[in-house]
């Protein structure tokens, strides 16, 4: 670890909250958030219903709103994947209905790169690339027949794209299909967007062609036309790109003129705006990449809680790696921020109350009284609200402070998880968080200290991996002592109410019900009876009011002249040396995180000062020196 990185420390303690000022918090992020029509339809689709998407994509069909009808396709096809039921029986009853079969031509897309993965050519196994040739080639009579069914629709020519890129078609065949979609929507992103990659080095073109065909389609787009921002995704595709460019960056330029486009179209668009999103994150990312973090910043404000599966899914889970990169960007601003100076304010924009709409409902169930968690929640470093929930358990939410505490600034957890991180250990006695937004729910069960297991519902996303969904079951019946983790495994992999699902594993698990009101307003406990209000407390205040009695008497501390024995002096003279020397040899060797060096530099002053003090009280002999012979 480095010394300017110790040196920095201080600051990024004191300004990164303040820099994340205008940033929702991390749990309200959700990755492809649908709009509310197709969320309906999504989660009719979930239970076999497919009427809402048949109603859907028949507005979507008759308004020619093809850019929205790319979308809603593509997240149906998808779902259709983990669900296939409602749409086998919309095709049985509507064999010819171009939305069920435009809907089926993009199932079998997905389908096949969810065999092929995303993985690079060479990790990909021949058995892998022949069941994906397969599916592919079966799709084709299906995309032939979307097209037929109607004919103005540029969908199915999206879907043809993307099906010729898997299946390795020559140029002539994609430049067909390319005229085809162009012929219908000159301008339909989703068509561009198959066609660069196509065009990208990584398969059948080059940087070169790649850029100017995403140059060009920008150049020829109408005002406001999420094609500006077309070249920045040739950039993202550029710089994950595996080739070295020996000299000077060709193409550094390009992409300095692509952000400077992309930034403007931005600008066209409402903070938060769903439909802006998807260029948003490419935007945020290659800004981050850049090192501009303050531009990167203000992209990150703008994008909101819409986070996207790409590109942030190049570079491993796209939601983590989205919440990552804006973690990085507020701590390396914190960084170039004097101590002693305020954080900047950020700019004033019409930025919608993230924490009043968006910010995470919290609520937690202990397993045990108000009493014994009021006694092991001392140093939580939170305020915390407890109500009696029924004989033997316990709700407990955060009360938020007005002014943050040193050690909330140090735990990157959400807060009341932290805290119950902190309140359950070395007790017996389990805790379970719950966290709800609009459109996520979610849990974590901590025990002992530990966290135990955890599991997220969203309203669109597929059911749970079962053999993960088993294993958390499996977790959650162990801890509550219950003999079936079957029931507990198929609520985990039911979709499409997280609130509902929520309700159902809390009644599973044989806890109180979920306290009235909780979803709604951020603090529900206080017209709980019983409820009590845990006020913060500092480290040495909580360490002391830990050491008390029972009672609440603090043990007799030892008379101050009492020499200490000589074990005493040795155990921490050798400690005093034993962490000197890992302190030195920790913020000397880079490999060792700022972490551990803080410890054992912390350690070492502490025991330095522990022996400082005792050779301060020593007592000193009352009695006369000897007599000199």
């Amino acid at each position: 670890m480095r010394l300017t990185t110790l040196f920095s420390l201080p600051r990024v303690l004191r300004h990164s909250h303040a820099m994340g000022a205008g940033l929702p918090p991390d749990e309200a992020v959700v990755l492809d958030a649908p709009d509310p029509s197709l969320r309906v339809a999504l989660a009719a689709a979930a239970t076999g219903n497919h009427a809402p998407a048949a109603e859907l994509l028949a507005l979507t069909r008759e308004h020619a709103q093809w850019e929205r009808r790319d979308t809603c396709v593509s997240r149906l096809a998808r779902a259709s994947l983990h669900h296939p039921g409602w749409l086998d029986s919309w095709l049985e009853d509507s064999p010819e209905n171009p939305d069920a079969v435009l809907v089926k031509a993009d199932q079998y897309v997905f389908e096949a790169w969810e065999i092929r993965t995303g993985a690079r050519a060479s990790h990909v196994e021949d058995d892998q690339f022949r069941a994906f040739h397969a599916v592919l080639r079966d799709a084709v009579p299906v995309i032939s027949t979307a097209a037929e069914l109607n004919p103005d629709d540029p969908v199915p020519w999206r879907v043809a794209l993307t099906q010729a890129r898997g299946i390795q078609a020559p140029r002539p065949v994609f430049d067909t299909y390319l005229a085809e979609a162009n012929a219908r929507d000159p301008h339909h992103e989703g068509c561009h967007v198959q066609a660069l990659q196509y065009l990208c080095a990584k398969w059948y073109g080059s940087h070169e062609e790649m850029f100017a065909f995403a140059e060009r389609a920008a150049g020829q787009a109408p005002p406001g036309s999420r094609l500006h921002a077309l070249p920045l995704q040739a950039v993202v595709e550029y710089l994950i790109s595996e080739e070295e460019t020996p000299g000077a960056d060709l193409y550094t330029a390009r992409a300095e003129a692509a952000v400077a486009r992309a930034q403007a179209l931005s600008d066209c668009y409402a903070p938060g705006e769903r439909e802006a999103a998807g260029f948003r994150n490419h935007l945020a990312l290659v800004l981050w990449s850049m090192n501009r973090y303050e531009e990167a910043l203000t992209a990150f404000r703008t994008i909101g809680v819409h986070a996207t599966t790409f590109p942030w899914t190049y570079f491993g889970d796209p939601r983590a790696e989205f919440l990552e990169a804006r973690s990085d960007t507020c701590v390396e601003l914190a960084m170039k921020v004097p101590f002693f100076r305020a954080a900047p304010e950020p700019p004033a924009a019409d930025l919608p109350d993230w924490e009043r709409d968006l910010a995470p409902r919290s609520v937690a169930i202990a397993s045990t009284g108000p009493t014994e968690v009021a006694q092991a929640a001392l140093i939580c470093g939170q305020s915390l609200r407890t109500a009696p929930a029924g004989n033997h358990h316990t709700y407990v939410e955060i009360v938020p402070d007005p002014v943050r505490g040193k050690r909330a600034a140090l735990l990157p957890e959400d807060p009341l998880t932290s805290a119950a991180d902190n309140f359950t250990t070395a007790e017996e006695w389990p805790t379970l968080v719950l966290h709800r937004t609009p459109e996520r729910g979610s849990f974590t069960l901590l025990h002992r200290g530990k966290q135990v297991a955890d599991h997220t519902w969203e309203t669109a996303a597929p059911a749970a991996d079962h053999a993960e969904a088993t294993r958390t079951a499996a977790a959650l019946a162990r801890v509550y002592g219950l003999p079936d983790p079957r029931p507990l495994a198929h609520i985990l992999r039911a979709t499409g109410d997280p609130a509902r699902h929520q309700s159902e594993l809390v009644a599973a698990l044989g806890l109180p019900p979920l306290p009235a009101g909780y979803g709604g307003e951020q603090e529900i406990l206080a017209a709980l009876p019983g409820a009590r209000l845990l006020a913060r407390r500092g480290f040495l205040a909580g360490m002391r009011d830990t050491m008390t009695s029972k009672a609440g008497v603090h043990p007799e501390a030892p008379p101050a002249d009492e020499p200490h024995p000589a074990h005493w002096w040795v155990l921490r003279i050798a400690a005093l040396l034993l962490f000197t020397a890992a302190a030195v040899y920790a913020w000397w060797t880079p490999d060792i995180g700022w972490f551990r060096s803080t410890v054992s530099s912390a350690l070492a002053l502490y025991f330095a000062a522990k022996l400082y003090r005792a050779v301060r009280r020593r007592p000193v002999s009352s009695s006369p020196p000897p007599e000199a012979s």
